[in-house]
């Protein structure tokens, strides 16, 4: 008698809550998928892969799950890692780059001497929602002389344009999954 295995993708890791974090939002939790080895794997794997060949300088990770998914795809492509913050936690001096949220706007921060011109740069993050951090972070790494190679996102929610805006802007988005709806 054999037992199938059936195969998972990365969606399967990541856990949806309802209602977080306020009311008629549905949060996508990408935790699920770290803490479980093969998903983990899987996810970093699957988020290099279609750069595997490339000439890739640096990856660039977005605060605070780009951190955990950049720094993973850095090792494994053997390039630095640089991390984009939100305003006031990198020492130093920084290049600044504001961007609308939903209710406001935001800050997100570079080292000044992170990346040479001419780097070609990866940036990769957890989430693809309405493409405002991406954007900013775009912004930051050509303001410093980067070529940014793509975008890479374990999650897409098309919904909200994101992908659209990115894609509108000449930057090549790679997503491993997306969920419909907000």
């Amino acid at each position: 008698m054999s037992l199938r295995h059936e195969q998972k993708t990365v969606r399967d890791y990541i856990r949806t809550i309802v209602d977080f974090p306020k009311e008629g939002i549905i949060f996508r939790d990408v935790t699920t998928l770290f803490q479980d080895a093969r998903g983990f794997r899987m996810a970093v794997d699957q988020l290099l892969s279609p750069y595997a060949g490339e000439p890739i300088d640096k990856v660039v990770g977005l605060e605070a799950r780009g951190f955990i998914l950049g720094g993973a795809v850095a090792h494994q492509l053997t390039v630095g890692f640089v991390p984009i913050r939100k305003k006031g936690k990198l020492p130093g001096t920084v290049l600044s780059e504001a961007y609308q949220l939903e209710y406001g706007e935001a800050v997100m921060e570079i080292h000044d001497d992170a990346i040479k011109p001419g780097e070609r740069v990866l940036i990769v993050d957890d989430l693809l929602a309405t493409g405002g951090t991406a954007k900013a972070a775009i912004h930051l790494c050509e303001r410093l002389g980067a070529e940014v190679v793509g975008c890479a996102f374990v999650i897409d929610l098309p919904d909200l344009g994101g992908r659209k805006l990115l894609e509108d802007g000449g930057v090549d988005v790679y997503a491993l999954t997306s969920f419909e709806g907000a």
